[in-house]
């Protein structure tokens, strides 16, 4: 379903991704973990081809991305849901109306169909009350609920989320990491999750891959990631500011 080859990528001067290779599995749950600002973000906009790489392969659904057209470039775009760091919803819109905009984009389905359809992606999220209100009007959890709507509302088979439950507290991390797990299980979908929250990714994830100095240098299920004897895995997992990854 996806995969990238020996990946780079620089911004300027800064290399942010070098022979970065990751396989993600289909249907399945995969969490990269990784310190602030070592490209996890970015691998997603990699993922989805809002950024193309410099060197390698990125291989979505059996295409590779830098090989598209601009046309099938935002085919591959549009088929693939994303839920954004803080949300991105557009204040002026009602959720009901921020949640619809990728069915009037991208469908040829009837107002009502449209309705009924967001009535219902909102309800899976705990969301049906919230349908006429404004996004100033949410709490961030909520925000971020109605952004998983809009993410996921066209049924896509991938999708991504970056930091879902950052700034949030326990409880309602724990319930986004479970509709995280419901939109996997309901959908069927492939879903990539970029996260720090290290209790939320033991919840959630099939696999899981720690990024670092912009490569994947370990990979595994839940268990094998926290058995390994990297001592750059565990010093990250146990959160110690002693050990090999420079502070």
């Amino acid at each position: 379903m996806i995969e990238l080859q020996d990946v780079e990528l620089a911004f300027g001067d800064k290399i942010v991704l070098s022979g970065l290779s990751l396989r993600v599995p289909a249907g399945m749950i995969t969490c990269i973990i990784g310190l602030s600002g070592s490209g996890k973000s970015t691998t997603l906009r990699l993922i989805n081809g809002l950024r193309l790489p410099q060197r390698g392969r990125v291989i979505v659904k059996g295409a590779d991305v830098c090989g598209l057209s601009p046309a099938e470039l935002i085919a591959l775009r549009r088929s693939i849901g994303f839920a954004f760091q803080f949300a991105a919803l557009f204040d002026s819109l009602t959720i009901g109306d921020n949640v619809a905009l990728p069915l009037r984009e991208n469908t040829s389905m009837s107002d009502e169909e449209i309705t009924a359809t967001v009535r219902e992606t909102l309800e899976s999220v705990g969301l049906a009350d919230s349908v006429d209100r404004l996004p100033a009007e949410l709490s961030g959890g909520m925000m971020k609920r109605a952004g998983f709507a809009r993410a996921v509302v066209t049924k896509p088979e991938i999708v991504l989320f970056d930091e879902p439950t950052s700034g949030l507290d326990p409880i309602v991390t724990h319930l986004l990491t479970n509709i995280i797990i419901d939109i996997n299980r309901r959908l069927g979908a492939t879903v990539v999750v970029v996260s720090h929250d290290m209790q939320s990714v033991y919840q959630m994830a099939d696999r899981v891959a720690l990024l670092f100095e912009g490569a994947i240098i370990a990979e595994g299920t839940v268990e094998e990631i926290r058995s390994s004897d990297n001592p750059i895995v565990q010093q990250f997992l146990q959160g110690r500011d002693q050990g090999p990854i420079p502070l």
